[in-house]
């Protein structure tokens, strides 16, 4: 199935052409404090998302290996690119929120767990995987 998604206002509408799978959500500092929470995202790779309204999208390069993509009009947090080479280079990593049917997607990796405020915990089982166990994966050069 097809997913679509929109910012808060609808000035940036997207399509992912591929199946998503799973959901990952990441605890970091930064994720916390872009989302204001938890960022849980579905992974997509570049060539399978379309964008309209992309005028509106504004990036924020927050670190040497990622930036961070947001609605222009809105302040929606949208996405999150992997920039740096490696095997995640290139990917985007949408935040589910933004999805028009996010159910269905299950929630099946944690990312810098050891970050993770104490005041909640997913049902189910999940990967948990460290601060460094995460860079080991995405900032790889």
């Amino acid at each position: 199935m097809v997913q679509s998604g929109k910012c808060l206002c609808g000035a940036v509408h997207f399509e992912v052409k591929t199946k998503v799978e799973e959901a990952v959500a990441c605890h970091c500092d930064m994720c916390r404090h872009w989302t204001g929470g938890i960022f849980i995202a579905v992974a997509v790779p570049s060539d399978q998302l379309i964008v309209q309204g992309a005028e509106h999208v504004r990036v924020y390069t927050s670190s040497a290996w990622a930036e961070r993509a947001f609605c222009g009009t809105c302040g929606s947090s949208l996405w999150y690119r992997v920039t740096a080479q490696g095997p995640h280079f290139d990917e985007y990593f949408i935040g589910m929120g933004t999805l028009d049917r996010p159910s269905g997607i299950p929630l099946t990796t944690e990312l810098f767990i050891e970050h993770k405020p104490d005041g909640y915990e997913f049902t189910g089982q999940t990967q948990q995987l460290t601060e460094e166990q995460t860079m080991e994966m995405f900032a790889r050069e």
